[in-house]
Order: C-alpha cells, then sequence, then structure tokens
C-alpha cells in the first residue's frame, strides 16, 4: 500500500451499504497493563455500488472482555451483519468473548493458513484497482497499511490494524473467489 493508492479514493461519506463485517484480529493478551499487541478491529462494508468502504477502526488495548465489547458495539452500531474473527490467536476464546457480551450477534471464525503478506497481497491489489476507499482519516491503519511491504512488515509489533482490515476486506470482497465454485445444472 502506499498513502497516494490511499488518498485517491478516500471519500467524505459512504453510499448505503449492502453488507458491513466488523473484523477481529486478537492478540492473545490480557489487555492494557501488559507489553502485548492491539487487538485489530476495523468495520469496513460493502456498498451498493460494489466497492469496500472501511467506515471505521475501533482497535485497542483492553480485557477480553473490553475489546469484545467493543467489538459488538461496533457490530450494532454500524448495523453490521457479522463479526469475524481470526482464531490463531485464542481459538475459541474469541467466540465465547463475543457470545458473552451478545449471545445474538453472528459470529464467523477464520482461520490463517498463510503468512500475513501472502494474505495481505489480494486485498491490496482491490487498493491498487481503486476498488477501496477509506471514510475520511485512519491515520493509525493507513500507517501500519503503508509499513507492510513484500519483506513484511517493518513496524513495531504486529499490525493488529492491518491484519483486521484484511479479514473484514476478504470476507466482503474475496470470499466468493476462495470459495469452490458451483455450477447450476
Amino acid at each position: 500500500w502506499t498513502r497516494a493508492m490511499i488518498d485517491e479514493h478516500r471519500k467524505r461519506d459512504a453510499p448505503d451499504m449492502r453488507r458491513v463485517v466488523v473484523a477481529v484480529d486478537p492478540s492473545g493478551t490480557s489487555g492494557a497493563d501488559d507489553d502485548g499487541d492491539s487487538i485489530g478491529i476495523v468495520v469496513a462494508g460493502l456498498g451498493v455500488d460494489g466497492r469496500a468502504y472501511v467506515l471505521a477502526d475501533r482497535t485497542c488495548k483492553l480485557s477480553p472482555d473490553g475489546w469484545g465489547r467493543r467489538a459488538v458495539e461496533a457490530y450494532h452500531e454500524f448495523s453490521a451483519d457479522r463479526i469475524v474473527a481470526e482464531r490463531n490467536f485464542g481459538g475459541a476464546m474469541v467466540e465465547h468473548v463475543i457470545r458473552t457480551v451478545d449471545k445474538s450477534a453472528s459470529y464467523k471464525e477464520v482461520t490463517a493458513s498463510r503468512g500475513k503478506v501472502a494474505r495481505a497481497e489480494p486485498v491490496a491489489a482491490l487498493y491498487e484497482q481503486g476498488r477501496v476507499s477509506h471514510i475520511g482519516g485512519l491515520p493509525d491503519l493507513e500507517d501500519q497499511m503503508c509499513q507492510i511491504g513484500p519483506d513484511g512488515y517493518i513496524g513495531e509489533g504486529s499490525p493488529d490494524r492491518a491484519d483486521a482490515l484484511v479479514w473484514a476486506l476478504t470476507e466482503l470482497m474475496l470470499k466468493t473467489q476462495l470459495e469452490p465454485r458451483v455450477r447450476a445444472l
């Protein structure tokens, strides 16, 4: 990602959304009192125009109860269809945290089977194609995005915000490309 790539398609307002997801990249740490990474929480939507819109960055460094509440609050605030969360750190704990806050929240677990750069490449291609817009400024997220290159992440800690972004946009824009195609008879 580059600043120019993000800035070129930045918007002030988003159109109506067909779908909205809240993506969570858990850190596996206990919260604000430790030296662990933040919990990436990014809200993105698929507009009626077929474009993706990054709506909010709610990344935090809170206890599991705290980040769970923050993710569910974003789910309700943006009328999201689903919370998508990476399973690799915490496994069933992530779903338990979300369900403890709101049993009715739609939840999907995703598993990282490839490295961060390989997962980010198809999403970065969406930006290159001009198919993603950020609503307003998301400076901390954008800083992380621009620190990911072919050789990996050059920032400090984990690219938690960028990982959550990748999960959100994969769910919205790439999911059908990753699933097997079924032809009608």
